[in-house]
């Protein structure tokens, strides 16, 4: 059984059948580089990957400026400035779950503006990830994510305290990555020396 996901954090204010860009509610809640969101759109569930945030400023006119203060003394002095600032993310989707089955492709619809977008649960993320085709998929994005390496990197951090990435796993997910790579030694030896910090033993 599928698990639902978290509480949602933020909505899709911009979206294409690859990728999405949301906003989150709270300037300084968002997600981690790396990390699953996911959306309810029924039938569907959509999986995203996060491979870009940015902070500033809601209104173009005005910009944030050095005050020479912590945050605390800020919030307490003016906490007004807080008011302007707004975050954004931006996903690739890479993919769906539709009938309690996991599928690594492009949606047949983009996710609909303002709908809600949610941490994907432990489970769902163990679920999405436990086939390396989600790899192939963000390959094919190569012309979003200029550094592919860079956004696996982060998956294996953020799926470190999980200890997903076992021996069986790990085994999986290079054996993908030597394909797509074209069994490139060099760039599979640099990348395992790299991730070595995040993966379980």
């Amino acid at each position: 059984m599928i698990q639902k996901a978290n509480k949602p954090f933020g909505e899709v204010i911009e979206s294409s059948l690859q990728h999405f860009t949301a906003q989150t509610w709270q300037w300084d809640n968002f997600p981690a580089y790396g990390s699953l969101v996911s959306i309810e759109q029924k039938p569907y569930t959509y999986i995203g990957l996060v491979y870009e945030v940015s902070t500033g400023s809601i209104d173009p006119s005005r910009s944030p400026f050095a005050y020479q203060k912590t945050e605390s003394e800020l919030k307490k002095e003016q906490p007004q400035i807080f008011e302007f600032l707004k975050t954004t993310f931006s996903c690739i989707t890479l993919g769906s779950i539709f009938q309690e089955r996991c599928h690594y492709t492009a949606p047949a619809h983009p996710a609909k503006i303002h709908s809600f977008v949610s941490p994907t649960s432990s489970t769902l993320s163990y679920q999405f990830l436990a086939r390396p085709l989600w790899i192939q998929r963000l390959f094919s994005l190569g012309g979003i994510v200029t550094n592919v390496d860079e956004l696996l990197l982060a998956v294996l951090a953020e799926q470190q305290s999980t200890h997903f990435f076992d021996a069986k796993k790990l085994q999986d997910f290079m054996q993908t990555y030597s394909l797509l790579t074209a069994n490139d030694y060099r760039r599979i030896k640099l990348f395992l020396g790299r991730a070595a910090p995040y993966i379980s033993q």
